[in-house]
């Protein structure tokens, strides 16, 4: 992960928070509602900058795209 990918995660995280707050988010509907609103914000800012500064944020370059095998579950 890039430090640019970094920081629009952050922001991301940082505006869902702020937004729950706000509006006072209880249960998984509303905090998943201001999860979405949070990650626009993110989004839109990466796509201001990338239109900005004429360079992607993400690339295939520097994206994940093998998701990591996790053991099995054991009872």
């Amino acid at each position: 992960m890039t430090d640019l990918e970094l920081i629009f995660t952050m922001l991301g995280e940082a505006a869902t928070t702020e937004i729950a707050r706000n509006k006072n988010a209880q249960g998984f509907l509303k905090n998943k509602r201001a999860a979405r609103e949070g990650g626009s914000v993110a989004g839109g800012a990466r796509r201001q900058l990338e239109a900005k500064s004429g360079r992607k944020v993400v690339t295939t370059a520097n994206y994940l795209t093998d998701k990591p095998k996790l053991p099995p579950k054991s009872k």
